[in-house]
């Protein structure tokens, strides 16, 4: 008889808004699931404005070198973002019980509605309303389960934005939500591009679980991964960090169609003027600001 897998739990308390993007940072080889919140009543409840970010790897993977990598992606990431919160979080690496913890996160992920679009996991069959679209979802996915701030308020602008037919770019497109949606809601074609060696082929299934793989087009890489002759695109987006949209506003300008709107999000309240500036001098224009907590969304076009 086989002996039962074991797992080790790793462990690390954030600050509340930022728990995507610290699930996000950890999943990588190895580590495939994520869950949040407290794991167990034996655990002290995280304190206000915080909450637990879980993610496990079995114990025949557990190695100090992959300690120090999990450990090294962290503190980088905290170095980016330049947010004082996120300095000095600490993991915590805990043996569980021989039970396939990996698959956990099932009991508490609830599903959870932007507008008309659905979220909802593989294994919850309901269905949804006939003015509802259903965006088949795996939480424990390695790019976030779409309820981070930036994620829902950019799901929010296609709902009320898309119309159908559109030709749409997603940069930095991560787990491919934004393209996916975008499909969802009638747009004809969406190509999504993101430095992460694994995004492409994680918005690929999730194209794929949800029937609109003919619509979407994923690529590794940056801005170097377009072709010149691709621009004249409906809609841009870019929920991305906000120093990636200052540094590359003038790019996306210019794939963007003359009559055609963009929705920038993932900037943190203390960048909202030099992101605002870079967005102006690329020839853009806000027209709808919005706000989530801490985190600013642009919307807007050609001026």
């Amino acid at each position: 008889m086989s002996q039962p897998l074991v797992w080790i739990e790793v462990r690390v308390l954030v600050p509340n808004g930022w728990q995507e993007l610290v699930a996000q940072t950890l999943m990588f080889g190895p580590c495939t699931s994520a869950a949040f919140g407290r794991p167990n009543l034996a655990v002290e409840e995280a304190p206000p404005g915080f909450d637990y970010v879980r993610i496990f790897i079995s114990k025949n993977e557990d190695t100090r070198a992959l300690r120090d990598e999990l450990k090294g992606k962290l503190d980088e990431m905290a170095r980016l973002t330049e947010e004082p919160e996120l300095q000095g979080m600490q993991l915590r690496f805990n043996e569980l019980p021989a039970e396939d913890y990996a698959t956990s996160w099932k009991m508490s992920w609830k599903p959870f509605r932007v507008g008309p679009i659905c979220l909802l996991p593989p294994w919850d069959e309901r269905e949804v309303a006939a003015h509802e679209k259903r965006l088949t979802i795996q939480p424990g996915g390695s790019f976030g389960s779409g309820r981070h701030a930036t994620t829902r308020t950019c799901v929010r602008v296609l709902t009320q934005r898309i119309k159908g037919g559109e030709r749409v770019l997603d940069a930095g497109t991560g787990s491919g939500i934004l393209s996916v949606v975008s499909a969802l809601l009638g747009a004809e074609r969406c190509l999504g591009f993101d430095i992460d060696p694994y995004s492409a082929e994680a918005a690929g299934d999730l194209a794929r679980d949800n029937h609109v793989e003919p619509q979407c087009t994923f690529r590794v890489g940056g801005f170097e991964t377009l072709q010149e002759s691709e621009t004249g695109f409906d809609v841009v987006l870019g929920n991305i960090y906000s120093d990636i949209i200052q540094l590359h506003a003038k790019d996306l300008a210019k794939r963007l169609a003359p009559d055609g709107w963009f929705a920038f999000s993932g900037c943190p309240h203390q960048h909202l003027e030099p992101t605002l500036a870079a967005i102006n001098a690329a020839g853009l224009v806000v027209d709808e600001p919005r706000r989530r907590g801490r985190w600013h969304t642009f919307v807007g076009r050609h001026k």
